[in-house]
């Protein structure tokens, strides 16, 4: 029992230390920016921006990246739809 014990401990120490390995790798904003607008892309995503803030400020969108080691995230926002013509009507005969 006490073998049983010590593994799940090793065991969960281990993941614990391989689950923050990739939060401390700080990845440049601009190569994340770059991968996401890839995908978005490809996806066939148009009228958005992308924009690059401090971790600690407000700001309208949807955060879909954090980057340099979490001090800056990535906000998503949708450009609004352009505003269609309004429809001509048929000549009248």
């Amino acid at each position: 029992m006490r073998l049983l014990t010590a593994t799940g401990v090793l065991l969960f120490v281990s993941a614990s230390a391989h689950a923050q390995a990739p939060a401390q790798a700080a990845k440049p904003c601009e190569e994340l920016k770059d991968e996401i607008t890839k995908k978005l892309d490809a996806k066939g995503v148009k009228g958005y921006t992308l924009e690059i803030v401090a971790k600690d400020k407000d700001a309208e969108g949807k955060v879909v990246g954090t980057c340099e080691g979490g001090t800056k995230k990535i906000i998503y926002t949708r450009a609004p739809a352009p505003a269609e013509p309004p429809a001509k009507e048929p000549p009248k005969p």
